[in-house]
């Protein structure tokens, strides 16, 4: 065979490599998902974000015509079920609700993470947002922000409770303390469920915590909610004031969830992700199932999400520094 021969057939190889690679990608696309997809979850269940992540697995199930499977995988605030998607197989088949714990406060909090939320993830869709509530006991002492600054400025043992240390509402905390001045305490508990009840029966002064857990014991008249946490209210207790305007302050913290893919899923399989994911989100049906849980959705493209994630850590990264706060 001639060297031109040789040449022509090597680059007619090639193109049939090409069209064969071109063929295969939408085949990819065409053919997935066919068996169940696994939801990670890095909290345990009946959390905000394992009922968020269930309302949104109804929706996925719909537009992939595939179960769904829920799989909590508690531990180290989030960081065993968000090394064990990052470490997975990229495929499509095993995603992860991340959060604002999981892919920004971690980022620092940890000094050995286990996975890096920027480069080891590839975003499918911002869920939403809400913002906390900060809440007291509803037949305490303590009836509005200023009683709070108060308390605080005398030194009499204000504490604050939080699910663990380095969460949103630990740091939430520490910059009210920050904002306010006095003396405040954190208390860092196993659960938020076990901080809650301390607070509603003074045991502790007040907390930061989701609209989803406190709203039924504010209408319920244990708890009494002071403020919101974001820079503006939230859609699920509008009657109540942000700490930003009552301060005049930039107070401005919500938790946030993102639904995420490891690095390296095939781009046609994170397409169709993300298609389906968007579809789930304008769902009627499933925006008011997650309005309910006082989430607000804001829609982003994937360079938005990418630019929201980096932004997120430097913005949490300062707080948790301020707080001290430090996991080995």
């Amino acid at each position: 065979m001639t060297l031109p021969e040789k040449t022509h057939r090597r680059h007619a190889l090639i193109a049939l490599g090409l069209a064969a690679s071109a063929w295969m990608l939408p085949a990819t696309a065409q053919t997935w998902p066919d068996r169940p997809i696994k939801l990670v979850v890095p909290f345990g269940a009946a959390t905000t974000t394992d009922i968020i992540s269930r309302v949104v697995g109804e929706g996925l199930h719909r537009e992939l015509g595939q179960s769904i499977v829920v799989d909590n995988r508690a531990g180290a605030g989030g960081t065993v079920g968000s090394a064990q998607v990052a470490r997975g197989q990229a495929d499509g088949y095993q995603i992860l609700m991340g959060t604002v714990g999981t892919h920004a406060i971690n980022a620092t909090l940890f000094k050995n993470l286990g996975y890096e939320p920027l480069k080891d993830f590839v975003p499918i869709a911002m869920v939403g947002y809400t913002p906390t509530l900060l809440v007291v006991a509803a037949d305490g002492p303590i009836k509005s922000l200023a009683d709070l600054k108060a308390k605080a400025a005398q030194g009499q043992g204000v504490t604050f409770a939080s699910a663990g240390n380095g969460t949103s509402g630990h740091l939430a905390g520490e910059l009210l303390k920050a904002r306010l001045g006095g003396q405040m305490l954190h208390v860092p508990y196993k659960s938020g469920g076990m901080a809650l009840n301390d607070v509603m029966t003074s045991r502790a002064d007040f907390m930061f915590y989701h609209p989803a857990a406190v709203l039924q014991h504010v209408q319920g008249g244990k708890l009494r909610a002071l403020g919101a946490s974001g820079a503006k209210r939230s859609a699920a207790a509008p009657d109540v004031p942000t700490v930003a305007e009552q301060t005049g302050s930039d107070f401005d913290l919500v938790a946030w969830f993102m639904l995420y893919a490891p690095s390296g899923t095939p781009a046609p399989v994170v397409a169709r992700l993300r298609q389906a994911a968007a579809a789930t989100l304008a769902n009627p049906e499933i925006a008011g199932k997650l309005a309910a849980q006082g989430v607000e959705q804001r829609p982003m493209d994937a360079a938005a999400m990418d630019a929201f994630g980096r932004a997120e850590i430097d913005k949490w990264a300062a707080l948790v520094k301020q707080s001290g706060a430090q996991v080995d």
